[in-house]
């Protein structure tokens, strides 16, 4: 599990390629070729399989991949939430709740940093799976406009609401997580 210090091994060309694939989803999506939309996002989530894949399997974890790798999924998350809302495929409230864990997130973690020094920690497995319900509902909203189809309409109206309670859930857990990492190592 050792990170090393390359910066072009295989995962993170893979990464960067991923990052690559954000500007032409954004402009398919803003010219309504939904379906073609789709396919660059399967190619994206098929490339953020493979990069951390190989990089376990081929020893080839690196500090930049670790950096890089959820600075492309959010990114490209943000993009789509933001992009799909001015298009009118979701809701803006919904992107805006999205957006605003992430910022307060990031915030946190720069103050921590900023104050005490501290790394910060990795995802938990609510910030994991709320990711994962993130990218699904990204998944199946452009599906729902390449292929209109009311079954897809009900599957989004559920993903909704999970990917509200997640994103709420995630982001206290991750205040109370962050406030009890910071009081126990500044004991008064």
């Amino acid at each position: 599990m050792a990170m090393r210090g390359r910066i072009w091994t295989v995962p993170n060309q893979i990464t960067l390629l991923r990052l690559g694939f954000l500007p032409f989803f954004l402009i398919l999506i803003s010219y309504e070729h939904y379906r073609w939309a789709l396919l660059v996002l399967i190619l994206a989530a098929l490339s953020d399989a493979c990069d951390g894949l190989i990089a376990r399997k081929f020893n080839q974890r690196s500090s930049l991949g670790a950096f890089l790798d959820p600075i492309a999924d959010k990114l490209l998350l943000s993009s789509s939430f933001i992009i799909l809302a001015m298009e009118k495929k979701l809701a803006w409230w919904l992107t805006i709740l999205v957006l605003s864990r992430d910022v307060l997130i990031l915030i946190v973690a720069v103050v921590i940093i900023l104050i005490s020094g501290y790394r910060p920690f990795p995802p938990s497995f609510l910030g994991k799976l709320t990711t994962v319900c993130e990218m699904l509902f990204v998944f199946t909203t452009v599906l729902a406009a390449a292929y209109p189809n009311p079954r897809m309409a009900s599957l989004n109206h559920v993903l909704v609401i999970t990917v509200t309670a997640l994103v709420l859930a995630s982001g206290f857990h991750y205040t109370f997580a962050i406030t009890r990492r910071l009081s126990s190592s500044h004991p008064t």
